[in-house]
């Protein structure tokens, strides 16, 4: 006596959408056969390469009473125990999460700010199978499995038509993309429904993870971020000039640059700190860059010789009376430089007495001095 014949179908991948029973060849299915349908699945009965019926959740006894057209096209002269070939494909109904989506080519994007630029883009997708009949005749036909990454490959190209589409139709310009996410992806999810539906498909959710420019265009939103941040020029010439200095011992390089890159970094350096003194004279100014910043420095001079502060352009120290423009020397009459100790000629010292000897010299000096 042949016992009783047992088909059910459990997913232990996680991954499968449809599987037939049997796997491979002609099925074998007798009358009286108990098929088992969880809730999380549907059953559709396949005969002589036609779908029959389609089960629910529970178990049913495969009879004639239950699969109507199988009487007129089968004869059983043994009481139901006569075999016939059939199969029976399980159809997993749960929502399928974390199904991904995403640009394989970058698509071109007409951009009020930037132009034509190319764009990549992904995200993720929720569905699930609402009529499994259309689904296994449209979708997954005499193949024995079916698997969401089958799935994802075949609908990416209809996401990513729509994607293209609803992009080109209500976004001007990649500088709104952060506000319209939610926006583009209720309208992406309306126009793939129908996509959906038509394969006994339904989408339930679809988001918009990312929209990505080009890496040079990126450099460039981020360089005018920075702009916008940093308000006025003179501001921002201030900035770079710091920033400038302080990779400055980088630049000048060490004992791998040797004396060339010493000298190149010290006439970086010179070139960055008198950028540096003409932009923070221009921000004492009243921000105007530009400006000489002599005007600057004499606004915070001190006397060389009481190291007093003196009024902005005078000539003498009102306290002790030292010349605060450049000096004459007492025995030479050089010029000497504003704070310097000694001459730079004869090596006199600044403020002391003629060296003996040179009375025709210091004479003149004199003479000078009172000119």
């Amino acid at each position: 006596m042949r016992g009783i014949q047992v088909i059910e179908w459990r997913d232990v991948s996680g991954e499968e959408i449809v599987h037939r029973v049997p796997e491979e060849g002609p099925g074998d299915i007798n009358l009286g056969a108990q098929l088992t349908v969880r809730e999380s699945q549907a059953a559709v009965f396949f005969r002589d390469g036609q779908a029959l019926d389609t089960f629910g959740p529970g178990r049913h006894t495969l009879t004639a009473l239950n699969l109507p057209f199988v009487q007129d096209a089968i004869n059983i002269p043994f009481e139901g125990t006569t075999p016939f070939q059939a199969e029976v494909y399980f159809v997993n109904m749960r929502t399928f999460t974390d199904m991904k989506w995403g640009t394989p080519q970058p698509v071109a994007f007409r951009d009020s700010e930037f132009a034509m630029v190319r764009l990549r883009a992904h995200g993720l997708y929720t569905m699930r199978i609402n009529d499994p009949q259309l689904f296994v005749n449209m979708v997954v036909g005499t193949e024995h499995q079916y698997t969401t990454t089958q799935i994802q490959s075949w609908l990416r190209d209809f996401i990513v038509s729509r994607f293209n589409d609803t992009l080109g139709e209500q976004v001007d310009t990649l500088l709104d993309l952060p506000a319209m996410y939610e926006e583009l992806s209720v309208a992406v999810r309306s126009r793939l429904g129908e996509d959906f539906n038509r394969y006994g498909g339904e989408l339930i959710d679809f988001v918009i993870s990312a929209v990505i420019p080009p890496e040079e265009l990126a450099a460039m939103i981020d360089e005018r971020g920075g702009m916008e941040a940093v308000g006025d020029t003179g501001r921002f010439l201030q900035f770079e000039t710091a920033r400038a200095i302080r990779e400055m011992p980088q630049a000048g390089g060490g004992a791998a640059g040797g004396p060339a890159a010493a000298g190149a970094g010290l006439g970086a350096g010179v070139g960055m700190g008198a950028a540096m003194v003409s932009a923070l004279g221009g921000a004492i100014q009243g921000g105007q860059p530009g400006q000489p910043a002599a005007a600057a420095a004499a606004a915070g001079a001190v006397c060389p010789n009481c190291q007093r502060p003196t009024p902005v352009g005078a000539q003498f120290c009102p306290q002790c009376g030292q010349a605060l423009g450049p000096q004459v020397c007492p025995n030479c009459s050089a010029q000497i430089p504003m704070r310097a100790k000694f001459c730079p000629e004869c090596g006199q010292a600044v403020g002391a007495a003629p060296q003996q000897g040179s009375s025709g010299q210091t004479e003149e000096a004199e003479e000078s001095s009172e000119e």
